[in-house]
């Protein structure tokens, strides 16, 4: 026999991985997760800058079954009965329906992506420089200033 939990759990799941990718409706909008505020609410921005940041809650079918984070876009419904809180959570989207809602042109402008310009010739050759590297932070960046310094000094020596 199968736990009710589980059961659930496996159902969300599914319903999130097989979506078809429906474009939200005249009443739901898409907003980006900028903290969570314990629970089961978060808050976020929409995507028209008039609207100061609102809090929305996470309806009991994902609780403990899906989470999300800051940074997160997710699809809301606004609900009447709260002061606070605005919006009930409908959706979370995944980089699959970023692409879709692109495609189809309802993607909000200001949480759409600044496009990476295309690298020339010239840097795809110096691709294996260390200059693009990020600099390693578990190591002290003066390493190889001390090494050349005592080289230095082995030598200053051995010439007296």
């Amino acid at each position: 026999m199968s736990h009710p939990n589980t059961t659930r759990r496996k159902h969300v799941l599914k319903e999130m991985m097989e979506d078809d990718y429906s474009l939200p409706t005249e009443q739901q909008q898409i907003v980006r997760v900028v903290s969570s505020r314990g629970n089961n609410l978060h808050e976020v921005e929409a995507a028209v800058l008039d609207l100061e940041n609102f809090l929305v809650s996470m309806p009991n079918k994902f609780r403990k079954n899906v989470w999300v984070k800051r940074g997160d876009f997710i699809l809301v419904e606004p609900i009447e009965e709260g002061d606070k809180v605005k919006a009930e959570i409908c959706k979370i989207l995944t980089p699959e329906h970023i692409k879709e809602y692109t495609k189809a042109g309802i993607w909000p402008e200001r949480f759409a992506k600044k496009t990476a310009k295309a690298p020339t010739s010239n840097d795809a050759s110096d691709s294996d420089s260390d200059d693009s590297l990020t600099p390693n932070t578990n190591r002290p960046a003066n390493l190889q200033v001390d090494n050349d310094t005592e080289s230095d000094s082995e030598e200053s020596s051995s010439e007296d």
